[in-house]
């Protein structure tokens, strides 16, 4: 993860923070193992740009993603966050009149280099929305390996796999004598964690999360988070949210997002006990103390 002076942000002292995210993001990561730099750095995006049509929505973002860790991106709504994890694995360029400047480098590859399979890059970044989105026709074993059915990837012990992801997002002991129920039928937290486990079954190096638990209740919420901590062990995950409560719980960074009467940019980004406790922003301060957005 790049420094946040790294980041062109300059150092300076702020007074700690008296704040209950501090010691949330404290004690979760006393719980957790923050996975060392020498996994390597997953994704690495590079000076990222958005435009819809004439209108700049993002500018000059950079960012790395460490393999084994979560970073949370935080910010008012329309800071453009979300429009920045779809650069990620180029689902931005599906809306019409969209654009982007910039590198995005998987592996230290460019995703958006001349004749790059798209297909091959959004199997190897997944990506989790803000609302549920299993396929209604089908069962719940079947939502699990559509991933598969759809890139024509063939595999060995479906069977097995089927149950290895249900179990990595945490829903096989609710489901396994139900695998032929559809999945519409399951409750919204169950839904979310059932297209968790679609994702996986795909192998990705990467899972994009858009406010994944932003429609869930309490409990539901707990157990998304929980999944996220048990799969953050294998893979980089990027969550977006609005709960700071959330992204103090779950993530090992986080990037607060602005938008300042212009396009959106990243304000600072650091270890997430320290942006909830020293922040180096007046303006981050400002927003994790709850002064505004």
């Amino acid at each position: 993860m790049t420094e946040p002076t790294e980041n062109g942000i300059e150092n300076m002292e702020t007074a700690p923070l008296t704040s209950s995210l501090a010691s949330v993001a404290e004690s979760a990561k006393a719980q957790r193992e923050i996975a060392t730099h020498s996994m390597g750095v997953g994704l690495e995006a590079r000076g990222i740009h958005a435009w819809f049509g004439q209108k700049h929505v993002l500018q000059d973002v950079s960012l790395d993603f460490w393999s084994g860790t979560v970073t949370a991106l935080i910010g008012p709504s329309g800071c453009g966050k979300s429009t920045f994890i779809r650069t990620l694995n180029r689902m931005h360029e599906f809306i019409p009149g969209a654009a982007m400047a910039g590198d995005v480098l998987l592996d230290g590859v460019d995703i958006y280099a001349p004749g790059t399979d798209v297909t091959k890059i959004r199997l190897k970044v997944g990506m989790v929305f803000q609302k549920p989105n299993p396929f209604p026709s089908m069962t719940i074993a079947e939502n699990v390996l559509a991933g598969l059915k759809l890139a024509q990837l063939k595999i060995e012990n479906r069977d097995d796999l089927m149950q290895e992801c249900l179990e990595r997002a945490g829903l096989w002991s609710e489901v396994k004598d139900r695998l032929d129920a559809y999945g519409g039928s399951l409750s919204g937290g169950q839904q979310q964690r059932l297209c968790i486990a679609r994702a996986l079954a795909v192998r990705p190096e990467v899972l994009l999360m858009d406010e994944p638990c932003s429609a869930l209740d309490p409990g539901s919420t707990l157990k998304i988070e929980e999944t996220i901590s048990h799969l953050s062990t294998s893979m980089t995950i990027i969550i977006v949210t609005h709960n700071m409560q959330q992204a103090a719980r779950v993530s090992d960074y986080t990037a607060f997002f602005l938008s300042d009467d212009g396009p959106g940019a990243m304000i600072e980004v650091g270890p997430t006990d320290q942006i909830f406790s020293r922040p180096k922003d007046n303006r981050t301060e400002n927003y994790v103390t709850g002064r505004f957005g």
